[in-house]
């Protein structure tokens, strides 16, 4: 499966994480790529209409990167963020779903 971001600033945004959230984040983009396949929970859940979620923590805290799959085995990651209250922001959750709409229309990633 190939990995792809939505744009370079995201890419670097989550490479700015505390070492142990990116170094999770790592792992968990690693096992799609070695099963080719999404995983299942408790690490990815699904959103509805397309949209999942990474679940990553460590023990620099907990942190939340939105994605979506499209045809041709591509992962696009849509957006993500340190987490910091219970819920997803609805910002967050706003600008994945926007994201979303846009890369499935245009069927493609950076």
């Amino acid at each position: 499966m190939q990995i792809l971001f939505y744009s370079d600033r995201l890419r670097r945004e989550i490479e700015a994480w505390p070492t142990g959230l990116y170094a999770d984040f790592l792992y968990r983009i690693s096992l799609i790529e070695q099963a080719g396949r999404v995983q299942a929970a408790p690490w990815s859940k699904a959103l509805g209409e397309g949209l999942f979620e990474f679940r990553c923590r460590s023990q620099d805290g907990i942190a939340r990167a939105f994605y979506c799959t499209l045809k041709g085995d591509k992962l696009i990651v849509l957006c993500g963020y340190i987490k910091k209250t219970q819920k997803a922001p609805p910002h967050e959750l706003g600008i994945a779903r926007r994201r979303l709409k846009e890369v499935k229309a245009h069927g493609s990633g950076t």
